[in-house]
């Protein structure tokens, strides 16, 4: 009974990897490569977006790159643990790219990282104060 039952939902419900086949691009996740957490927001005329990155050295193993209105975060995180009869390796890429809103400065953009979390900036483009215009009504005739 519960085999027959396992075939019938296996006839009418996939299972989850079998659904990603026809995508046209790759949705699987290799073990070399892991996901960035990011928040975006907007603060103080900037759109911040802020990198779940703990456990790596800013200066040598993230870059930061600017093409076309899209940022790209590239991370490699590399941890050896060596103890008396034992060792273990940790190691993987990371890579997000967020595409930027209409009209941020990309030479202007800030990056800074404290306590695992790389916060970049890139300034939004000022919006114009327009004063309101009114407007005449006529008569007809």
């Amino acid at each position: 009974m519960a085999g027959e039952l396992l075939r019938r939902r296996a006839h009418w419900w996939p299972s989850f990897p079998d659904l990603l086949e026809d995508f046209p691009f790759d949705l699987r996740i290799s073990p070399e490569e892991h996901i960035i957490r990011v928040e975006e927001s907007e603060e103080e005329g900037a759109y911040v977006i802020k990198a779940e990155l703990p456990g790596i050295d800013p200066a040598k193993d993230v870059e930061i790159t600017v093409e076309g209105g899209v940022l790209t975060v590239h991370a490699e995180r590399r941890e050896e643990k060596t103890e008396k009869h034992r060792s273990e390796f940790h190691y993987g890429s990371f890579t997000r790219s967020i595409r930027l809103p209409e009209g941020c400065e990309e030479g202007d953009i800030t990056a800074s990282y404290d306590k695992g979390v790389l916060t970049v900036k890139a300034p939004l483009p000022k919006a114009e104060k327009k004063q309101p215009r009114r407007v005449e009504i006529t008569r007809g005739t």
